[in-house]
């Protein structure tokens, strides 16, 4: 048994060498690995330490003295700062590039395409999932081993701050701000504690001397990013790598110029909204020295997840699944990007956007009068939000994803175009098999 403080991360840090693989879910207990009991509001992992030294954990860290019974249990002042602490002191024993990347829409589908690229020359960790808070960063950076040459972190934030201390975390040498706009107003309170909150990531990098890869066709991103080490991508001078939109019917294709020569790319993403994304990837990968060939391959081979901007042709309908995650902003571009599609019957299946606060109702009123223009539209709104605001007889509205499968095998769509589109909460992945 043993007592580590808050100053004692570097004794922490002898027995993760000797035991490299870190889990904060007694669930998923992998062969001599650590456990690090964390707790929330709703649960405390103390309860699980004995559990996961049963299921085979070498070693558990707890913070509850009451629960030290076991020889393998070691206390620590809290369970949650000694894993951040660790986490930074190995992302310390590296010094190989680690790449931040946040924004309000995008930034796990970047991640990914980056991490594509990269790994066609690098070997990289990146961020599983979208496991980017102020647990997922740290479990992200104790992944990194002496074979790591790259590693790609998201950075998530619903609060002020959040970014600023994921940095002093993750220390990263390079950082990429996707976009800004309107989510988790709830906790922000004003896009602009968004927009300050985000900034951290480049306030950090350029204090260090790093490098920012800047979205040069976003003005609010250049004005932010001020001077420093810029490396600037998009579709007008003055981008270094520059690219141009050919189609996004419905997949997105488009061509990037390097050294006076066009590359095009036929990509499996959907929506032109995702060009951003694909071009920052393009960014990094030239900038690394990657073969723009290889870049092109890895893109290409890219297929979307997780209810991410996925395509299913059923027997009946395309439908376009993009339930991961909705807020005004990405509603606003998914809805804009849909309706430029040609082509006649369309369907839209929108879900609330959740942790709005007092801005739900207004939100959700904003995207029912971007609807409105649409006449031919056919608009089904699933949740209490949308219940409450819509005011259109013609929108059918569904307290809960439930209750609209239900009346979808009743009533069943023919011979659609369909985004579905809705925050996680609202599920509306379930809805698939009834279209």
């Amino acid at each position: 048994m043993g007592f580590f403080s808050e100053m004692d991360t570097q004794e922490l840090y002898k027995l993760f060498l000797q035991h490299p693989v870190v889990s904060t879910d007694s669930r998923i207990i992998t062969s001599e690995c650590m456990f690090f009991a964390l707790h929330g509001e709703n649960f405390d992992g103390n309860l699980f330490a004995e559990e996961a030294l049963q299921k085979g954990a070498s070693l558990a860290i707890i913070d509850n003295p009451a629960l030290l019974t076991n020889e393998r249990c070691l206390l620590v002042k809290d369970t949650l700062e000694s894993l951040q602490q660790l986490a930074s002191f190995h992302r310390m024993q590296f010094s190989f590039p680690v790449l931040g990347i946040t924004g309000t829409n995008g930034k796990t589908t970047t991640k990914e395409l980056i991490s594509t690229v990269l790994q066609t020359t690098f070997n990289t960790v990146s961020t599983a999932g979208n496991l980017n808070n102020h647990i997922g960063v740290p479990l992200t950076l104790l992944r990194m081993t002496s074979e790591t040459e790259m590693a790609v972190i998201e950075m998530g934030a619903n609060h002020p701050g959040e970014i600023k201390q994921l940095c002093d975390i993750a220390q990263p040498t390079a950082g990429l701000i996707t976009n800004i706009g309107k989510a988790h107003l709830e906790g922000f309170g004003s896009v602009e504690v968004i927009i300050e909150t985000k900034k951290a990531l480049y306030d950090f990098i350029r204090k260090r001397g790093g490098t920012l890869y800047i979205n040069s066709d976003n003005p609010v991103l250049t004005d932010m990013a001020g001077q420093g080490n810029l490396i600037l991508y998009g579709i007008k001078y003055p981008a270094r790598f520059r690219g141009e939109l050919n189609n996004d019917l419905p997949f997105l294709s488009l061509s990037f110029i390097y050294n006076e020569k066009s590359f095009p790319v036929k990509t499996h993403l959907v929506g032109r909204y995702n060009f951003d994304n694909v071009m920052a990837a393009i960014a990094v990968g030239l900038s690394y020295h990657i073969e723009p060939e290889r870049i092109v391959t890895a893109l290409e081979n890219y297929e979307p997840a997780n209810n991410r901007s996925q395509v299913y042709r059923t027997t009946r309908n395309l439908v376009i699944l993009d339930a991961y995650n909705a807020n005004p902003s990405s509603m606003r571009m998914a809805l804009e990007s849909f309706l430029l599609m040609p082509g006649q019957p369309k369907a839209v299946i929108l879900g609330d956007m959740l942790e709005l606060g007092v801005h739900a109702e207004t939100e959700h009123r904003e995207v029912i009068n971007l609807l409105s223009a649409y006449p031919r539209l056919d608009v089904y709104l699933v949740g209490p939000v949308f219940s409450v605001v819509n005011n259109r007889q013609n929108y059918t509205t569904f307290k809960d994803t439930a209750s609209l499968r239900e009346y979808l095998y009743q009533f069943p769509l023919n011979s659609r175009t369909i985004l579905v589109k809705g925050s996680r909460g609202i599920r509306l992945e379930k809805i698939i098999d009834a279209l």
